[in-house]
């Protein structure tokens, strides 16, 4: 009975866009971009960079389309036909590109997904899908990396999640420190993945060998 009152007791994720209200017109927007531009020293009216805003608001709309999407949405759907099965869900070397929020340049990497499920489980492709909705934000990696884990483990209830992310940030690649190829690797891990030291060695050899 308490770890039912203690799941049922676990906060719903941080996963609420910001007020559309509040957003800037388009027309704003595509002035600050022509800004930017002249701040940077070149001439938004130029042949080359006339339609440069417009790209501009384009791609970062897709970029940040995160913000537009809701976990719940993705996490709804459940099957109950697990045959018996409660050992480690595991979904690994999933592609992920964010944005730090520190700078707002990319950071590329991988995230490795596992739960250990209780009554019900969940389509594999719906792990991506969680990882890539967070993502297309504004984001740190610690901040990634325990929205994800918090997400399943708020939606599924599982008796575990373990989360971990690798990436390389071109906050810290382009400009900076300029160290290429430098990777930060966080984890997460939350109720038997948390409490169980070996659990987690299982999970990191699984993400590493596979075994």
């Amino acid at each position: 009975m308490d770890a039912i009152v203690g799941k049922l007791a676990v906060e719903e994720p941080d996963i609420s866009p910001v007020d559309a209200g509040k957003r800037p017109t388009e027309a704003e927007a595509l002035e600050a971009v022509r800004t930017i531009i002249k701040w940077a020293g070149d001439n938004p009216d130029r042949q080359g960079l006339e339609e440069t805003p417009q790209r501009f608001l384009k791609a970062y709309d897709e970029f940040f389309r995160g913000y537009r999407l809701d976990v719940a949405d993705v996490l709804d759907r459940t099957f109950e036909e697990t045959g018996g099965y409660d050992d480690i869900v595991l979904l690994r070397e999933i592609d992920f590109n964010s944005h730090c929020e520190h700078h707002m340049v990319p950071f590329i990497g991988k995230a490795h997904i596992a739960y250990l499920p209780t009554d019900r489980i969940v389509g594999l492709s719906k792990l991506a899908r969680v990882v890539e909705i967070f993502a297309a934000r504004l984001q740190t990696q610690e901040h990634l990396s325990a929205q994800i884990a918090h997400a399943i483990d708020y939606h599924l209830q599982p008796r575990g999640v373990a989360v971990m992310l690798e990436a390389v940030h071109h906050c810290m690649t382009l400009r900076g420190v300029k160290k290429a190829g430098a990777a930060t690797i966080t984890t997460q891990f939350k109720g038997a993945f948390k409490a169980d030291p070996a659990l987690q060695a299982k999970f990191i050899s699984l993400v590493r060998h596979g075994a």
